[in-house]
């Protein structure tokens, strides 16, 4: 048996796919600063949903996503010769703040070191 279901395996795969679709074929500059972090597929393989990261403001992750929304035809296409499946997804796009989060903590954290420093001494 498979140690790994399908739908993680196509997800892997699409992750990798579009960020080389990324880096090499696509022209519109809202996309080039985009960071795929992950792809969740549906477990019927209908559906992608797909994470970005953006280093900018709410209108910077806005530009991407529409700048993702124009692109979408290309990058079915494009994923479709790659993937070999019988259906192409649906592919919905999502920001993805986890890595904003994890620098609040880690800012947060730091702030605490350095408050537990001052009242040590």
């Amino acid at each position: 048996m498979k140690p790994y279901k399908r739908s993680q395996r196509v997800s892997a795969h699409i992750q990798s796919s579009l960020s080389e679709l990324i880096l090499r074929k696509i022209r519109d500059p809202r996309v080039k600063m985009a960071t795929i972090t992950g792809v969740k597929l549906s477990n019927d393989l209908r559906t992608a949903y797909v994470y970005f990261s953006v280093i900018g403001n709410e209108e910077r992750r806005r530009q991407v996503l529409d700048g993702f929304h124009s692109s979408l035809g290309f990058i079915k296409r494009h994923l479709a010769d790659r993937l070999g499946l019988r259906y192409m997804p649906e592919i919905k796009f999502f920001y993805d703040s986890s890595l904003e989060y994890g620098a609040k903590i880690d800012q947060v954290i730091k702030e605490l070191a350095v408050s537990a420093e001052d009242g040590a001494n």
